[in-house]
């Protein structure tokens, strides 16, 4: 059974920093490209991050410097350090595991307010 679950949201001040968790399970690991994705309120899903099989990174401009993707494929789990956290990026953070297949997890919650 594939599961994609993913912890570690909740509230931050701006200027704060959050680590979100995405464990994986019933399924290979490390053959599949990890990304964070995030929507906010009234707003489409965008990508945040990405980290390939090899450990090969992307990001969203408006993370660059701030956030940060890894992997750790002896514990099925991708992560994403958010720093300098801004009122703007309160989403809603999925992650996604891509390969032949693609698998969602349902998401965790991050609130940026004074």
């Amino acid at each position: 059974q594939v599961q994609v679950v993913e912890s570690g949201g909740g509230l931050v001040q701006p200027g704060g920093s959050l680590r979100l968790d995405c464990k994986a399970s019933g399924f290979t690991f490390s053959f599949y490209r990890m990304s964070w994705y995030r929507q906010a309120p009234g707003k489409e899903r965008e990508l945040v991050a990405t980290i390939s099989t090899g450990g090969s990174t992307n990001y969203a401009d408006s993370v660059k410097g701030r956030f940060t993707i890894s992997r750790d494929n002896a514990k099925n789990t991708v992560f994403l350090q958010m720093n300098s956290l801004k009122l703007e990026n309160t989403a809603l953070y999925y992650c996604k595991a891509s390969n032949l297949n693609v698998y969602w997890g349902q998401g965790t919650q991050v609130n940026v307010s004074s």
